[in-house]
């Protein structure tokens, strides 16, 4: 213990988002000594400040308001007249829930005897760090710095026309028509956003569908729902430029493979063309910490680096960059260093799309499936499932891809409005190691939109009931 008692604390994390936070109060509960350094004002990270939470809000309130505004409940018998937007009250709703949630954590460090160092921590050697001109020791160091929007060359974000994701979760006013560069997961969620709340959107995608990395079918179907709701959708489109000009900005796009260039008018711009690691300012060299191609610290499975006590986790570090997967990640490397054993199955991380419908993922697209063997494919749709007809809520569908041999199951796509709930029955079946007769023999309620994943599991076997 005398070796322990050299260090101002036994765990040190950098970055207090979800996957640092978690980590620090997991530590603490082994009864570590424990400090997170953090230099935002609040906790939680991008996710919580400026990331998925606000971004929940805008998309629910920007569903209740076309459920009213464009008559989708008259057919229920409902009727509403007058209906307007208060935008400043939608945004003052959204920044009382990230208040709620950032003070929550600020609460969990309190009650878990967590150390808040604030500020941003640089390295001085692999036990200790710089924090607002403080020096502090650790034993052990885990880097939980997240990621940043990924700057496009030339195209200047400035927050007011052209935006990033934090920028558009803030407009003002509703811009008449907004230009979305990039067409994954960020554009598509915050475009629609806007689409709802009465802009015109327009989403530049450099490949040859929406949602890279996706299963194809349902880039395909998805890209169909997202045109039938207005959206509109420029693939295979490369932007050259952006300039502004008052209160109005030009995008120059032309075809990815070369071709005529194309002028777009736009009140807004949002750059949404992914994010990268935060490890500038870090003092890695100091340590002799490399990063690999793609700027990412590399890990063992152990989440250890090459840097004895030195560890990382989450959007710093290879894998999908998603706040689920950082938080199991500051799960498991608080367990290793408390001696125990951290696990975390980088195979069955469940990807949501907030849009309406949802699209949800879990496991592997049909396209990787059958570059590793032999599959069978179960579809059911929407449209045949009971809860959702009666819903009028009938888009989208249920796959199932099994292992043709031994019929475990090997990934799940959905796309419904309840897609991200869903999708974690199939994440803790495969989890489980189920087979599809294993989900298609569980008794499902009825009627509920969940029906559709057992009869997708049947549909592997060739034998749906309802369809």
């Amino acid at each position: 213990m005398a070796d322990e008692q050299q260090y101002d604390y036994d765990v040190l994390v950098i970055g207090a988002g979800p996957g640092g936070y978690v980590a620090a109060i997991r530590a603490a509960q082994f009864g570590l000594r424990v400090a997170c350094a953090e230099a935002r004002e609040t906790l939680g990270g991008t996710c919580l400040n400026v990331g998925c939470i606000p971004s929940k809000a805008l998309l629910h309130a920007s569903e209740l308001y076309e459920e009213a505004s464009a008559g989708h409940m008259t057919k229920f018998g409902i009727d509403f007249t007058g209906v307007t937007l208060n935008l400043d009250q939608m945004h003052a709703e959204k920044a009382k829930a990230v208040k709620e949630l950032t003070g929550g954590i600020e609460y969990l460090f309190k009650k878990n005897k967590v150390t808040w160092l604030k500020g941003r921590a640089t390295f001085t050697d692999a036990h200790t760090v710089t924090v607002a001109d403080q020096s502090v020791t650790a034993k052990n160091i885990v880097i939980a710095t997240g990621s940043s929007v990924t700057p496009l060359p030339g195209v200047e974000v400035d927050q007011k026309i052209v935006v990033d994701s934090t920028g558009a979760l803030a407009l003002p006013k509703v811009p008449g028509h907004m230009v979305v560069i990039g067409g994954g997961v960020i554009g598509l969620e915050l475009g629609s956003v806007w689409r709802r709340l009465g802009s015109k959107v327009t989403v530049v995608e450099y490949a040859d569908n929406i949602l890279p990395g996706f299963d194809e079918e349902v880039r395909r179907e998805t890209a169909k729902l997202f045109k039938k709701q207005g959206m509109e959708l420029k693939t295979a489109t490369k932007v050259i430029g952006v300039a502004t000009e008052g209160d109005a900005a030009t995008v120059t796009v032309e075809p990815a493979a070369g071709g005529t260039a194309e002028m777009i008018a736009a009140d807004a711009v949002l750059v949404s063309i992914g994010r990268r690691p935060n490890v500038d300012g870090l003092g890695l060299d100091t340590i002799g910490l490399g990063l690999n191609a793609r700027g990412q610290i590399d890990t063992d499975h152990r989440f250890a680096t090459t840097v004895p006590g030195v560890w990382a986790i989450g959007d710093c570090i290879p894998g999908l960059m998603l706040a689920h997967k950082a938080e199991d990640e500051g799960v498991a490397v608080a367990e290793n260093i408390a001696g125990q054993t951290g696990i975390v199955n980088h195979d069955v991380i469940p990807s949501v799309v907030y849009t309406m419908p949802e699209i949800a993922g879990v496991g592997l697209t049909e396209e990787a499936a059958k570059e590793k063997g032999e599959i069978k494919v179960g579809k059911f749709p929407f449209a045949a499932n009971s809860r959702a007809k009666t819903n009028r809520d009938t888009d989208g569908f249920v796959k199932i891809i099994a292992d043709a041999k031994s019929d475990r199951v090997l990934g799940v796509w959905i796309v419904s409005s309840l897609a991200g709930t869903l999708i974690a029955e199939a994440a803790i079946a495969m989890e489980f190691g189920a087979t599809s007769e294993d989900i298609a023999y569980t008794c499902h309620a009825h009627p509920t939109h969940a029906e559709a994943m057992k009869e997708a599991a049947m549909a592997v076997q060739g034998k749906p009931i309802h369809v």
